[in-house]
């Protein structure tokens, strides 16, 4: 059985991965998402073992010295990891899985893993563009959004060592132009 790829999608904050792989998910039947482990609150909506797998700062430092994660990150001072079991399962079966994950992470498991991954960078129209999808979604204060913004400019400079850049500025556009991306490295 052909082993399933991993398609990294990073962006700063705000950039649109939620929107775009919710929609990947329902688009393309093959394709299952990691649910990462992280030590932040959940924000409202959000459901354990559905967005991600809630967890103590203890706990995720155990999992860190069992080595249970491909790749953790510390992000705004909450840790975030992908299991490496998890995702595992799915690439096992035959399943591409589609990862959200910050540029850190993404860069980490592309240089680690390398033929199993595709990885694409979200890019925003503009960083006016994304202050305003921050300030609309509502989950973090002004000042949590402040220190987001200051990262963007980091974060972008992270894009050349993706796979793929796509401009998220149009949702339908950018989930067929995933797929496609997708479909002829699949």
């Amino acid at each position: 059985m052909k082993q399933g790829k991993l398609i990294i999608l990073s962006s700063p904050s705000g950039g649109g991965k939620t929107t775009v792989y919710k929609r990947l998910l329902t688009d393309i039947k093959d394709l299952r998402y990691s649910v990462s482990y992280t030590t932040r609150p959940p924000r409202p909506g959000e459901t354990h073992a559905r967005d991600y797998f809630f967890v103590t700062p203890a706990e995720f430092r155990r999992m860190i010295r069992a080595r249970e994660f491909l790749e953790w990150q510390k992000v705004f001072g909450r840790y975030y990891g992908t299991s490496a079991a998890y995702v595992r399962r799915f690439t096992d079966a035959g399943h591409n899985v589609i990862m959200d994950l910050d540029v850190k992470g993404g860069c980490y498991l592309k240089k680690r893993l390398q033929d199993l991954v595709i990885s694409i960078f979200l890019m925003p129209p503009s960083v006016e563009e994304l202050e305003k999808r921050l300030y609309k979604r509502a989950t973090d204060s002004s000042q949590e959004i402040r220190k987001r913004l200051k990262q963007v400019r980091q974060e972008l400079k992270y894009r050349t060592k993706y796979d793929y850049i796509v401009v998220n500025d149009d949702l339908e556009r950018v989930v067929k132009e995933i797929e496609t991306i997708v479909q002829g490295e699949s």
